[in-house]
């Protein structure tokens, strides 16, 4: 009997393979250094700059880094062990329905911070077309530069690593002539970028202010923290390793080791832009530091790194989740074409101004769904899942109504306890949400809605890689649909 019907077997969203895992160790830091050059980062350095001396900047932007690093690589342990997505295993913690309500929230951010940085390069773009060519219209850019970034995303993870690859080092390059002309700049204004503070505080202002830049770093990587999986289920593993940090590394050199380098390296770029200029925005910094062709190739690079972050952490974790929610009528392509609609009628030109508010307001919502995903799947599953039944809508986890109540109250309360904490908000987040979740699903839930996995933890029946297997979905079709293509999208 054909069961093709069940939406939650989108083909897109099936279990990657062991074999389809086209992503290395090196793929995966390339991709990182082009993920992490992003305005979020220069203005939370622009930012720390009027409170802290830039050498106290740069400390809590290594620790924040770092830290949030870790949990990115915790969490994506659910990709390289099962091969699953983000809004598939969110089936779990809240739901077959419930899933789509978190998951919105992330996708809609995703889709609002492409916007945003598609609106950042697009002024970069215009900037080299009016050097070129006296050309002046941002708008016209801004549509051009997101058709182009929505079709390279369209084409799969491997068009992503290729763009990444040439990305990169063109990147590294131009970020060290970039800091070199706007350090210039910085002394011919009578200004020590070392020491330079614009309002220094003290005492426990000062406590904060560093702590702000912690959570700020924490807060906008919070995004991939949680939706690391839909990314994670596409980098080489070895099979029938049982040691996680072996299983993890290519995880663990890019989230916990390059994405911070590079993060710090683009938070030092926007404090130094700030010292200069007044104003954390390379692009407006830049044009008042250099000009002609030095102007036209630095600007270049705030195009490429806007395309390479976008594509990667932005664009393919909102359209996998705007296609979990569709079900197999909106494939991939299709959640692709939404968050580009959506990146574009939310107006990102006018977001600026509440970048840093909003980032610690997002990392604390999001920073609850962090932590019930941790509690769920090491402390309550110890890391095995019932996957086939992650993929039957009157299964497992089916729960109320499609809802699984412990998980929607832990992220509700968490949630509103980071909000209260704005300064501390990602660890107040993880923790409130952790913990509720914790004595909810083990002392409630799921005493009325029995989870297999949990009292049957066997290795051979719930873990995926870690025991050698890949696994199949029946789709109800005449052959097993499984994502097969090196070109597979996400």
């Amino acid at each position: 009997m054909k069961k093709s019907g069940n939406y939650l077997k989108s083909p897109d969203l099936l279990p990657i393979s062991h074999s389809d895992r086209k992503i290395g160790t090196k793929g995966f830091a390339v991709i990182w250094v082009g993920m992490a050059v992003v305005l979020a980062a220069f203005a939370i350095g622009g930012a720390g700059v009027q409170s802290l001396p830039l050498g106290w900047v740069i400390v809590a932007t290594i620790i924040g880094s770092v830290a949030i690093g870790i949990f990115m690589t915790i969490i994506g342990d659910i990709g390289i062990e099962h091969g699953l997505s983000f809004p598939v295993y969110m089936r779990a913690p809240f739901g077959t329905i419930g899933t789509h309500i978190p998951s919105l929230v992330r996708g809609v951010t995703a889709a609002c911070w492409f916007g945003i940085n598609t609106f950042f390069g697009a002024t970069a773009m215009n900037g080299i077309l009016n050097i070129l060519f006296d050309f002046d219209n941002w708008f016209v850019c801004f549509l051009i530069f997101a058709a182009v970034q929505l079709v390279n995303t369209a084409l799969g993870i491997k068009a992503i690593e290729r763009f990444a690859d040439l990305a990169a080092p063109i990147i590294i390059i131009i970020s060290a002539w970039m800091y070199t002309s706007l350090s210039d700049k910085a002394m011919e204004q009578g200004r020590e970028i070392w020491s330079w503070v614009e309002s220094p505080v003290v005492g426990g202002a000062a406590i904060t202010a560093f702590m702000v830049v912690v959570m700020s770093n924490m807060g906008f990587w919070a995004t991939l923290a949680a939706d690391m999986p839909s990314l994670s289920r596409f980098f080489k593993a070895p099979k029938n390793e049982r040691n996680w940090f072996k299983r993890n590394k290519s995880q663990i050199v890019g989230s916990i080791i390059v994405m911070p380098i590079v993060n710090t390296f683009m938070i030092i770029i926007g404090a130094v832009s700030y010292i200069a200029v007044s104003n954390f925005n390379p692009v407006a910094a830049l044009q008042e530091a250099a000009s002609g062709f030095i102007l036209g190739i630095l600007l270049l690079m705030i195009v490429f790194a806007q395309w390479s972050t976008n594509t990667s952490a932005n664009v393919v974790p909102a359209a996998t989740i705007f296609s979990n929610i569709g079900g197999p009528k909106v494939p991939f392509w299709a959640g692709v074409i939404i968050a580009g609609i959506i990146g574009i009628v939310v107006q990102p030109w006018s977001l600026f101004d509440v970048i840093i508010p909003a980032l610690l307001v997002i990392g604390g919502i999001l920073s609850a769904i962090v932590g019930i995903l941790f509690t769920d799947y090491y402390v309550l599953r110890k890391r095995r899942v019932n996957v086939h039944e992650l993929y039957e809508d009157h299964g497992q986890f089916k729960y109320m109504n499609g809802f699984n109540l412990a998980g929607m109250i832990a992220w509700v309360i968490g949630g509103f306890a980071a909000y209260w904490l704005p300064a501390y908000s990602f660890l107040v987040g993880f923790v409130v949400g952790a913990v509720i979740y914790y004595f909810l699903a083990k002392y409630w839930w799921f005493k009325k809605y029995q989870q297999a996995e949990i009292a049957d933890p066997s290795d051979e029946k719930y873990l995926g890689i870690t025991v050698g297997r890949d696994w199949v979905i029946d789709t109800g079709e005449e052959a097993v649909v499984v994502p097969e293509s090196v070109d597979t999208p996400l």
